[in-house]
Parts: C-alpha cells; structure tokens; sequence
C-alpha cells in the first residue's frame, strides 16, 4: 500500500476505503459500488473554455428576449431586466432582487470567479491559496441558485395558461441563459481545486 494512500468516504455507498495518489489524468471507482471517488485533472483548457462560452452567452441572454407574446394582435417581449422592473413596478421588491441576483449578479459572479481562478492557476501564482480555495467552495455553493429549473417552468406555465388566449414562445434569450447555466456549471465541475495548490 502506498504510503501516500487517502482515506476517503465513497459518497454513494459510505464505505472507507484507502485510495493511492493518482496519477495525472487518473480516476479512482470504489471497491463495492464502482462510483468514482476522485479525479486527477491536469489541464484548465475544459474549464478555460466552458467559462468563456458561458460568458459570450451572458450579453445575449440579458439583453434578448426571454419571452415573446402574441395577443388580439399586438406584440411584446421581455427581458430578465423587463421582468424585474415589472416586479419592482408591482412592489414585489424581494423577488424582484432574488431574480435579479439569481439571473445577473450570481452568473456573472462565478464566471468572474472561475476565470480568477484559471488564470491564477495558469500563471503557477503561489499566494493567498486558501483564499483561492474559499473562492471554489464559494462558486460550488451557490451553484444552485443558477434558477434555470425556476425559468424553465414559468416558460412552461406560461405556455399551457395563456395557449389558449394568447400565443407564448420562448426567445433567444432563454436558450442564451440556458446555455450561461450549463456552461458555468461545466466548467465548476471540471475544475479540479487541487490544482490551485499544486506548484507552490
């Protein structure tokens, strides 16, 4: 047994296994269940490249419309920036400033995240590495908040509650967020934060 060896926790069956060092371009699988324990990734280029798609979406999906509307005859879309004003316009300032966070602020955050983190990785900076780290987990944790599954039922709703009265059809600002939120989430999950520390 390698000296090296990590004791870690498989996250789908919970069995404690030993897992050597691995090797650059290396995964490991658990011994009962075979899910993956861990990856060794070498190269920032996926995660270089998922977050600059990500972020040539960001422009699109926020000035595009998300939604175009049909009715009796006259025409209108909106925007994420046009729904938030109309919330605001309503007095529904707390969901107002969840969906402007959530869709402008959030997105934009962790691309400015991950291409700090890339570009500090690729550069071999050696300073401030818990920092970078906090940075990762911080971009991990508000994953979430992404809300494409929040827009893709409202665009769904309204789809099936204004069919008949009105006709409702998504706009190319909604496949540029979609695009955004995977992209972003691609390149997080492709980033490996051991290499943050790698080359001190």
């Amino acid at each position: 047994m390698s000296s090296t060896a990590a004791v870690v926790v498989c996250e789908t069956c919970g069995l404690t296994q030993r897992v050597p060092e691995l090797a650059p371009g290396a995964a490991s699988e658990c011994f009962r269940c075979g899910g993956l324990l861990g990856v060794r990734r070498t190269s920032i280029a996926a995660p270089a490249a998922f977050a600059l798609a990500a972020l040539a979406l960001y422009v699109p999906a926020n000035i595009y419309p998300i939604l175009k509307l049909t009715q009796h005859g006259a025409y209108s879309e909106s925007t994420i920036w046009d729904g938030v004003l109309t919330l605001m316009q309503h007095d529904q300032w707390f969901v107002a400033a969840v969906v402007f966070a959530a869709s402008m602020v959030v997105p934009l955050m962790k691309l400015a995240g991950l291409f700090f983190l890339v570009a500090t990785v690729r550069l071999k900076k050696g300073r401030r590495l818990r920092s970078r780290t906090r940075i990762y987990r911080w971009i991990d944790a508000i994953g979430p908040w992404a809300m494409l599954d929040v827009f893709l039922v409202a665009v769904l709703v309204a789809l099936v509650k204004l069919g008949d009265i009105a006709r409702v059809l998504p706009g190319p600002g909604l496949i540029a967020f979609t695009g955004v939120v995977v992209f972003t989430m691609l390149a997080s999950a492709t980033f490996d934060p051991k290499l943050i520390w790698e080359d001190r």
